[in-house]
Protein backbone atom coordinates (compact mmCIF):
# COMPACT_ATOMS: atom_id res chain seq x y z
CA UNK A 1 0.00 0.00 0.00
CA UNK A 2 1.37 2.97 -0.84
CA UNK A 3 2.09 5.63 1.89
CA UNK A 4 2.01 9.03 1.19
CA UNK A 5 5.02 11.83 2.84
CA UNK A 6 5.38 15.12 2.97
CA UNK A 7 9.24 17.28 2.02
CA UNK A 8 9.47 20.82 2.37
CA UNK A 9 11.65 23.08 -0.11
CA UNK A 10 12.21 26.53 0.31
CA UNK A 11 11.74 28.00 -3.29
CA UNK A 12 10.31 27.03 -6.57
CA UNK A 13 13.59 26.03 -8.10
CA UNK A 14 14.42 23.74 -5.18
CA UNK A 15 11.32 22.30 -6.24
CA UNK A 16 11.92 21.76 -9.39
CA UNK A 17 15.17 19.89 -8.56
CA UNK A 18 13.14 17.55 -6.28
CA UNK A 19 10.81 16.61 -8.77
CA UNK A 20 13.58 15.64 -11.25
CA UNK A 21 14.89 13.73 -8.27
CA UNK A 22 11.88 11.80 -8.07
CA UNK A 23 11.40 11.28 -11.66
CA UNK A 24 15.16 10.11 -11.71
CA UNK A 25 14.17 7.28 -9.08
CA UNK A 26 11.38 6.19 -11.07
CA UNK A 27 8.54 7.78 -9.80
CA UNK A 28 6.01 9.21 -11.93
CA UNK A 29 3.97 12.39 -12.22
CA UNK A 30 0.58 10.87 -11.03
CA UNK A 31 2.83 9.98 -7.36
CA UNK A 32 3.76 13.63 -7.13
CA UNK A 33 2.21 16.88 -6.49
CA UNK A 34 3.16 20.20 -5.38
CA UNK A 35 1.90 22.68 -2.74
CA UNK A 36 2.07 26.32 -2.15
CA UNK A 37 0.53 29.61 -1.57
CA UNK A 38 -1.70 30.43 -3.85
CA UNK A 39 0.32 33.22 -5.31
CA UNK A 40 2.75 30.60 -6.00
CA UNK A 41 0.59 28.40 -7.58
CA UNK A 42 -0.75 30.26 -9.94
CA UNK A 43 2.73 31.59 -11.38
CA UNK A 44 4.81 28.63 -10.74
CA UNK A 45 3.41 25.18 -10.29
CA UNK A 46 2.16 23.42 -13.36
CA UNK A 47 -1.65 22.18 -12.84
CA UNK A 48 -0.44 18.24 -13.08
CA UNK A 49 1.13 18.51 -9.92
CA UNK A 50 -1.01 20.65 -7.87
CA UNK A 51 -2.69 18.93 -4.82
CA UNK A 52 -6.44 19.83 -4.51
CA UNK A 53 -7.14 21.91 -1.50
CA UNK A 54 -10.17 20.64 -0.20
CA UNK A 55 -10.67 16.81 1.60
CA UNK A 56 -13.49 16.35 -1.07
CA UNK A 57 -12.17 12.57 -2.44
CA UNK A 58 -11.18 11.41 1.25
CA UNK A 59 -14.63 12.40 2.64
CA UNK A 60 -16.32 11.17 -0.61
CA UNK A 61 -14.74 7.43 0.11
CA UNK A 62 -15.46 7.17 3.70
CA UNK A 63 -19.03 9.08 3.44
CA UNK A 64 -19.59 5.85 0.84
CA UNK A 65 -18.40 3.26 2.96
CA UNK A 66 -20.79 4.56 6.45
CA UNK A 67 -23.55 5.11 4.00
CA UNK A 68 -23.45 1.84 2.47
CA UNK A 69 -22.96 0.28 5.63
CA UNK A 70 -25.74 2.14 7.25
CA UNK A 71 -28.31 1.52 4.51
CA UNK A 72 -27.86 -2.21 3.62
CA UNK A 73 -28.16 -3.20 8.02
CA UNK A 74 -31.54 -0.55 7.41
CA UNK A 75 -32.62 -2.36 4.30
CA UNK A 76 -31.74 -5.94 6.20
CA UNK A 77 -33.47 -5.01 8.87
CA UNK A 78 -36.57 -4.18 6.83
CA UNK A 79 -36.48 -7.20 5.53
CA UNK A 80 -37.58 -9.06 9.00
CA UNK A 81 -40.30 -6.72 9.45
CA UNK A 82 -43.19 -8.54 7.50
CA UNK A 83 -45.30 -5.70 6.59
CA UNK A 84 -42.93 -3.48 5.07
CA UNK A 85 -41.99 -6.77 3.04
CA UNK A 86 -38.32 -5.83 1.26
CA UNK A 87 -36.64 -8.80 -0.13
CA UNK A 88 -33.13 -9.40 0.39
CA UNK A 89 -32.82 -7.69 -3.20
CA UNK A 90 -34.53 -4.52 -1.95
CA UNK A 91 -31.90 -4.77 1.01
CA UNK A 92 -29.38 -4.27 -1.77
CA UNK A 93 -31.05 -1.78 -3.30
CA UNK A 94 -31.64 0.34 -0.19
CA UNK A 95 -27.97 -0.56 0.67
CA UNK A 96 -26.86 1.28 -2.66
CA UNK A 97 -29.01 4.30 -2.23
CA UNK A 98 -27.40 4.88 1.60
CA UNK A 99 -23.59 4.26 -0.36
CA UNK A 100 -25.18 7.33 -2.91
CA UNK A 101 -26.59 9.47 -0.15
CA UNK A 102 -23.59 9.15 2.17
CA UNK A 103 -21.20 9.75 -1.10
CA UNK A 104 -23.08 13.16 -1.78
CA UNK A 105 -23.45 13.95 1.73
CA UNK A 106 -20.16 13.67 2.82
CA UNK A 107 -18.52 14.93 -0.30
CA UNK A 108 -19.93 18.54 0.14
CA UNK A 109 -19.69 18.60 4.03
CA UNK A 110 -15.83 17.68 2.54
CA UNK A 111 -15.56 20.40 -0.37
CA UNK A 112 -15.77 22.75 2.49
CA UNK A 113 -13.06 21.28 4.21
CA UNK A 114 -9.06 22.45 3.65
CA UNK A 115 -6.87 19.58 2.98
CA UNK A 116 -5.63 17.62 5.81
CA UNK A 117 -2.08 18.58 4.66
CA UNK A 118 -2.89 22.17 3.92
CA UNK A 119 -4.27 22.00 7.44
CA UNK A 120 -1.03 20.50 9.43
CA UNK A 121 1.58 22.92 7.31
CA UNK A 122 -0.35 25.91 7.02
CA UNK A 123 2.53 27.86 8.66
CA UNK A 124 5.02 26.30 5.93
CA UNK A 125 3.12 27.00 3.17
CA UNK A 126 1.94 30.61 4.53
CA UNK A 127 5.91 31.34 4.97
CA UNK A 128 6.18 30.89 1.32
CA UNK A 129 7.80 27.45 1.38
CA UNK A 130 6.51 24.98 -1.44
CA UNK A 131 5.11 21.51 -0.29
CA UNK A 132 6.77 18.33 -2.08
CA UNK A 133 4.01 14.88 -1.73
CA UNK A 134 5.04 11.60 -3.00
CA UNK A 135 3.29 8.74 -2.78
CA UNK A 136 5.12 5.58 -2.69
CA UNK A 137 5.69 2.02 -1.21
CA UNK A 138 7.63 2.15 2.38
CA UNK A 139 10.78 0.34 0.80
CA UNK A 140 10.93 2.77 -1.94
CA UNK A 141 10.11 5.81 0.52
CA UNK A 142 13.62 4.86 2.25
CA UNK A 143 15.91 5.11 -0.77
CA UNK A 144 13.91 8.68 -1.89
CA UNK A 145 14.73 9.98 0.75
CA UNK A 146 18.08 10.36 0.49
CA UNK A 147 17.82 11.82 -3.28
CA UNK A 148 15.65 14.27 -2.07
CA UNK A 149 18.33 15.16 1.28
CA UNK A 150 20.40 15.67 -1.75
CA UNK A 151 18.81 18.73 -3.15
CA UNK A 152 17.81 20.32 -0.10
CA UNK A 153 14.65 18.91 0.41
CA UNK A 154 13.16 18.18 4.26
CA UNK A 155 11.06 15.31 5.56
CA UNK A 156 8.27 16.94 7.25
CA UNK A 157 5.98 14.87 10.17
CA UNK A 158 3.57 13.48 7.68
CA UNK A 159 2.82 9.59 7.43
CA UNK A 160 -0.63 8.52 6.01
CA UNK A 161 -2.23 6.18 3.22
CA UNK A 162 -1.89 7.41 -0.19
CA UNK A 163 -5.29 6.17 -0.69
CA UNK A 164 -7.24 8.25 1.94
CA UNK A 165 -5.63 11.77 1.17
Amino acid sequence: MKQRRVYRTDDIAQATRAVEALRAQGIGDDDISLVARSDIELQSVPNRHKEADTDFMPAAIRGAGIGGATGLLAGLAATVVTPVGITLAGAAVVGAVGALVGTWASALMGAALPDPIRQKFDDEIAAGRILVLVDAESSVHERLGDALANVGATLLDYDALASMT
